[in-house]
């Protein structure tokens, strides 16, 4: 009578198999493993094991489809998500958690294979393999989890959880300032002054520069500074748009709450120039721009002037010595932060309004090239960077909208108009004439926007644009033959 022969299963029995069937079980455990965690225990090893890992694989599925179908239909309520510390700090948790346990996984899927049951050539590439795997799989969660943690740290230093102002007639606007606290300067007088116009809908914008030397500034009526200057901020040439900053911090008792006395002031000033009413500001502080722009990769924008890169100031004179150098002039010239934050500003052989230009070049060139890609691939350094130099009053709740109202304004043509000669003087300025600018800017910047969702493309003056100097000729046109054109753009 003849034996019946029983059949092994090489899978979980490679004894008897042959090298060639052990070599390829052991590759296809080994991928198996790298990509469904607790799929190789489930069938061989510690089956309660595998069943964990598998669930965990499971929910880390599931989790990215709900990302993927979020950033499809629903991006804002994906952005809120991911700025929620209610939200990241779990996610951190479960990270750490998925990390673990694919690497406990690798790692027993090398000890079910049996390396020694492999042949000679085979075993130094298998383990090879399974060492970057580990690698891999440890060092990607270790970045997750360390930019999920940098990205919390980052949101609870900026922003903070003050109350969320409503659009007033259907707009955001907020101030732009530049702070410059240096040697020799009393306090911190905001350098550049600036406010954003966004429609709360459609995200058309309307930049309005706001040069620094304006005198005699309104305030709105009912603020704190308007009782005490009811005629405006009058008092000669010490009395300038960017002197309110330490008007307010020397008045500190009339802002009990809220941001710094000094951007409160400031921000009620700007208020009374444009005739809008500003809920929050952005201040970046110039003495960690450089760093700032360097965490960038640097930025990059066509210069049509010849920028001096300062020497020190003669104590006895109060002059400047030769320059150490110059930014030359060119299309596309790609500038880091110590050449990005002379640009901005060089004040030698140019005039209060070209350098406003010049910063408005700068502004403009961060925010349309600090984009995802970007933020994405350099995330640890510009968190690092960003504390030391951003300071807002955008509440932490609003950071969805405002992320996604951004993504909108990306898709209009910004509006710019500066409120400097000849159109206003800033010794002597005719504020309602600046509230009539800034009211027909906003109005073209709406139709515009209109426009652009009809496809008849953008009216060719949507935009008023900052002059180089006190004598140059109104612009013409939105045709980049304006004035400030001249100067630099960002294309």
């Amino acid at each position: 009578m003849s034996r019946q022969l029983k059949y092994v299963d090489p899978l979980r029995n490679p004894r008897f198999a042959s090298e060639e069937v052990r070599n390829r079980r052991g590759w296809v455990l080994l991928l198996t493993s790298a990509l469904i965690p607790g799929s190789v225990q489930t069938m061989l090893g510690n089956r309660k094991m595998g069943r964990f890992a598998l669930r965990i694989t499971l929910i880390t599925w599931a989790i990215l489809f709900i990302v993927l179908l979020l950033a499809i239909i629903r991006k804002q309520w994906l952005i809120s998500l991911a700025t929620s510390s209610f939200v990241l700090i779990p996610l951190m948790a479960f990270a750490v958690l998925l990390g673990v346990v694919w690497i406990l996984c690798l790692l027993d899927t090398v000890r079910l294979v049996r390396v020694v049951s492999l042949g000679k050539r085979t075993r130094p590439a298998f383990l090879s393999a399974a060492l970057v795997s580990v690698l891999v799989v440890g060092g990607a969660f270790t970045y997750g989890v360390t930019t999920l943690n940098s990205g919390r740290q980052l949101l609870d230093s900026i922003f903070n959880s003050r109350k969320v102002e409503k659009a007033a007639d259907g707009r955001y606007n907020i101030a732009l300032l530049g702070s410059d606290a240096g040697k020799g300067r009393t306090g911190v007088r905001p350098d550049s002054l600036s406010v954003v116009s966004i429609d709360a809908k459609t995200g058309a914008a309307v930049s309005i520069g706001l040069p620094r030397n304006m005198q005699n500034v309104p305030f709105p009526k009912g603020s704190p500074l308007a009782q005490k200057y009811p005629n405006g901020y009058s008092c000669g040439d010490e009395c300038l748009l960017n002197a309110v900053y330490q008007l307010g911090e020397e008045n500190a008792s009339l802002f009990p709450e809220g941001p710094p006395a000094g951007v409160q002031a400031t921000k009620q000033a700007m208020e009374g120039v444009t005739g809008l009413k500003i809920q929050y500001y952005a201040m970046i502080d110039l003495k960690g721009f450089e760093q700032l722009i360097d965490a960038m990769g640097g930025i990059t924008l066509t210069s049509h002037v010849r920028v001096p890169i300062s020497s020190k100031t003669n104590k006895r004179t109060g002059k400047h010595g030769p320059p150490k150098g110059w930014i030359e002039p060119g299309e596309n010239i790609h500038l880091d932060g110590y050449h990005a934050l002379w640009y901005a500003r060089s004040r030698e052989f140019a005039s209060d309004y070209e350098r406003m230009t010049r910063q408005r070049c700068v502004q403009e060139a961060m925010l349309t090239q600090l984009d995802p890609a970007t933020v994405l691939s350099r995330f640890q350094k510009i968190a690092s960077a960003a504390p030391n130099v951003v300071s807002t009053d955008v509440p932490r709740s609003q950071l969805d909208y405002f992320v996604d109202l951004a993504q909108k304004t990306r898709d209009h043509k910004l509006g710019k108009l500066n409120l400097s000669p000849p159109r206003i003087k800033p010794s002597h300025p005719d504020f309602d004439k600046a509230h009539t600018l800034v009211q027909e800017a906003i109005t073209k910047s709406q139709e515009d926007a209109k426009a652009d969702k009809q496809g008849f493309g953008a009216s060719p003056e949507v935009s008023y644009y900052a002059m180089g100097s006190d004598t140059l000729a109104e612009p013409k046109s939105n045709d980049g033959d304006e004035k400030d054109a001249e100067i630099c753009e960002v294309k």
